[in-house]
């Protein structure tokens, strides 16, 4: 879903204002020139011989392009730049500089937010999971874009194994077209909410804790304070977890 939505975007508002779409692949000057060809400001520069004379055209280096953008740059630009989390420091300061012009809007897309230097300043919006029947048509157009028929029957069996990310969903049509599929596993997690039934039970406890203090029951007392205290000692533990990503990140 995410892949599409920049184009989606892109698409509403190219007749409204210029649009430009750039991916960060490693190489900040195809970046660069990826803005630059879309905004219409040149990426090349007249070579001259020792006479002075234009003897043809040259590619300019990284910093003239940063300098051509952000110079010639058009007020009202839409700047959108899906996998954002991939941009490099550079890059991101780069991009303060150019919103610092006023002359342009930035759109950020990424399956988890930064939290640091452009980032801080943009609002956040996270959009809602796509339904499962959402799913189904994706997977459906994909079986079709790679010439496989699949039944409805077939992609209610294979949709709990993409969950409700369209990436594995085609993915999962790719698989069921090798032949793959038979005996996989979802490739993502799914977990029922059980905290609301740990504090329960530790308010339980804290009942039974005031029970005996109320009746004087030294043995309930020790009981309810020694399982409230256990109890919450526990829910702390259960809360310690290793480093943890989202698909695509």
């Amino acid at each position: 879903m995410l892949g599409r939505f920049p184009q989606l975007v892109a698409e509403r508002f190219q007749d409204d204002c210029a649009v430009a779409t750039a991916i960060y692949k490693g190489s900040a000057k195809q970046f660069f020139v990826q803005l630059a060809e879309q905004l219409e400001i040149p990426t090349t520069a007249p070579r001259y011989d020792r006479n002075g004379e234009v003897t043809g055209e040259k590619s300019i280096t990284v910093d003239q392009l940063k300098d051509e953008i952000l110079g010639n740059v058009r007020d009202g630009t839409l700047l959108l730049l899906p996998e954002a989390n991939r941009l490099t420091k550079g890059l991101r300061y780069w991009l303060e500089d150019l919103m610092a012009t006023g002359r342009v809007q930035l759109c950020c897309f990424s399956s988890v937010n930064p939290g640091r230097d452009i980032f801080l300043d943009m609002l956040e919006v996270e959009l809602e999971l796509p339904s499962d029947a959402y799913i189904r048509l994706v997977m459906a157009a994909e079986a079709q874009r790679q010439g496989l028929t699949l039944t409805k029957n077939r992609l209610a069996e294979l949709q709990p194994l993409a969950g409700r990310n369209p990436m594995l969903a085609r993915k999962v049509v790719a698989s069921e077209r090798a032949g793959l599929n038979k005996q996989a596993k979802p490739e993502h997690t799914q977990y029922v909410v059980v905290m609301p039934i740990v504090i329960a039970a530790l308010m339980a406890f804290g009942i039974v804790r005031f029970v005996g203090l109320g009746t004087g029951n030294q043995s309930l007392y020790i009981f309810g304070g020694t399982a409230l205290v256990a109890g919450m000692t526990m829910k702390q533990v259960g809360q310690v977890r290793g480093a943890r990503k989202r698909l695509g990140q």
